[in-house]
């Protein structure tokens, strides 16, 4: 593995490596769409029905998987700080991939567990469990993690440009991806759609061992590509790093965590169960899949907006637009019978959406700091995927237990209230240190 890290050296690139990273790094994001909701979501029918779970049961072991990967992540942010980027990202590429190739077994595993345990749900739910635990704790934890962050450490200044590269390409990609899967499901059924991403994998695992990077400080080089004398003493005194044990004494890491988290929530109960939800608004299941094209559109645009602003504005600024989408979404789900209901959803999910890989990019560094930037993102992270693990199992409740998805959006409604207020004096921390 040493060999291979050794193939490219950074600092005698004929370019600012910075724009490789961003570009790899991008890909390693594209990599962790198995184990995020995009990529779980279209399988649940096919796999619920082999499994012989119901709806619920299904959703409950998604939830509990993920909730269990959530407490697991901030000490992987710490240990992405000690060992770096190239050994972390390997390492949940390598997880993910055995995770995908199991799954695709998983109906013999739960038959051959049966004979031994007798025929019972509980044996299909466990294995799923397990299953979901790896998956979310390597794709939508560790793997996103770590690219995210080494694309964030490589620029400063250009930030938020960068990232609006990175972000739209990860937009497109998350949104195209549930028609995607979809067709490989069709074409090699849920077990061969599966083992197809897991080979997917391999091919992005060769690129991380060869092209990831730490710091660029690493190889006598600075972010944005800045040259060492350019850069001025008082400059470098400035810069301030929070312990994670600092940031979470401030207002702002938690209120920005919320809303981050709020998104995962919202957007991984309405994409688990968008076949079943829209089928309150008339729609079939090909018309409801395809509600993430336009929701993609206003996401780019408002992704690359929002980066190319980012660099010189309050970022309160924007976390109060996506309050603000947030609340389009959770009207729309109120309203859902209703034409426009849908249409809610859609600029609202897409204003979030386009957010998210903004905020959660550029907030961390920028107020916190580079130096612990894996355990605070890893915290953040944490919250994200514990939120994304209650979302489905909600959403479903709601709809089984209480005959419809508008309940779960009054209390949508209501926690956005809250957070709006709560935010007011969710100030840049470096201003209060």
């Amino acid at each position: 593995m040493k060999k291979l890290q050794d193939i490219i050296q950074p600092g005698k690139f004929p370019i600012f490596y910075g724009y490789v990273i961003a570009f790899v790094g991008t890909i390693g994001v594209w990599a962790s769409i198995p184990g995020q909701t995009a990529g779980v979501s279209t399988f649940t029918d096919p796999v619920k029905d082999a499994l012989l779970l119901t709806r619920n049961q299904f959703s409950a072991a998604y939830m509990i998987g993920t909730l269990i990967s959530s407490f697991v992540l901030t000490h992987a942010g710490k240990l992405y700080d000690k060992h770096g980027v190239t050994s972390t990202a390997a390492t949940s590429l390598v997880l993910l991939t055995i995770t995908l190739l199991i799954c695709s077994i998983s109906q013999n595993i739960s038959q051959f567990l049966q004979n031994i345990f007798g025929q019972s749900w509980t044996v299909p739910f466990v294995v799923m469990v397990l299953l979901f635990f790896l998956m979310r704790f390597s794709g939508q934890g560790v793997l996103t993690m770590a690219s995210r962050n080494m694309i964030m450490k490589w620029f400063d200044q250009r930030r938020g440009r960068i990232n609006a590269f990175s972000s739209v390409s990860v937009s497109l990609g998350f949104s195209a991806s549930p028609l995607f899967i979809d067709q490989l499901i069709q074409k090699f059924g849920w077990q061969g759609a599966w083992q197809a991403m897991a080979v997917g994998l391999l091919l992005v695992l060769l690129l991380a061992l060869v092209f990831f990077k730490d710091n660029p400080e690493k190889y006598g080089l600075n972010p944005d590509g800045i040259k060492k004398q350019t850069i001025s003493h008082s400059e470098k005194k400035n810069e301030i790093n929070f312990t994670l044990s600092q940031a979470k004494s401030t207002r702002s890491f938690w209120m920005y965590t919320l809303i981050l988290a709020f998104h995962a929530f919202f957007v991984t109960g309405l994409t688990f169960h968008v076949v079943s939800l829209f089928d309150e608004a008339g729609l079939s299941r090909t018309e409801a899949i395809s509600i993430f094209i336009p929701i993609t559109v206003v996401s780019v645009i408002t992704s690359i907006a929002a980066n190319f602003i980012s660099d010189w504005i309050n970022i309160k600024l924007l976390l109060y637009i996506m309050i603000g989408g947030a609340m389009l979404a959770s009207g729309g789900l109120l309203i859902i019978s209703h034409d426009y209901g849908t249409y809610l959803i859609m600029i609202g999910l897409g204003i979030t959406g386009g957010l998210f890989a903004v905020i959660n990019a550029i907030t961390w560094p920028r107020f916190f700091g580079r130096k612990h930037l894996g355990a605070i993102s890893g915290k953040a992270m944490s919250a994200i995927v514990m939120a994304s693990a209650l979302g489905p199992y909600l959403f479903s409740s709601s709809k089984s237990i209480l005959g419809s998805y508008s309940y779960i959006a009054y209390a949508c409604l209501v926690f956005l209230l809250f957070l709006s207020s709560a935010s007011i004096k969710a100030n840049v921390p470096k201003e209060k240190y």
